[in-house]
């Protein structure tokens, strides 16, 4: 929030103590662009991909979700319903 843009390879991983559609939601107040948004479950398997607007405020997941990726709207493309995630650290 309160950003001016996103760069095209940063982004934001959030991570949900349960699946859930509610806690996986996301708001858009105060965004200044728009986000590729893919929601995971436990499990790391992508449940649902959306572009989330500026507006209207509220995006939830199709399934419920623990992990919530938010990226630039470029990478969209790169993510579909089933993938498989997987997490590495550097």
């Amino acid at each position: 929030m309160f950003r001016p843009h996103l760069a095209t390879n940063d982004g934001l991983l959030f991570v949900e103590e349960t699946e859930s559609r509610l806690n996986s939601s996301i708001h858009m107040f105060f965004m200044n662009f728009d986000i590729a948004v893919i929601w995971a479950d436990a499990s790391k398997k992508v449940v649902d991909v959306q572009l989330a607007r500026r507006w209207p405020p509220f995006y939830f997941p199709a399934r419920p979700a623990t992990y919530i990726l938010e990226l630039h709207p470029s990478r969209l493309g790169d993510f579909s319903i089933a993938d498989q995630l997987e997490f590495l650290n550097d």
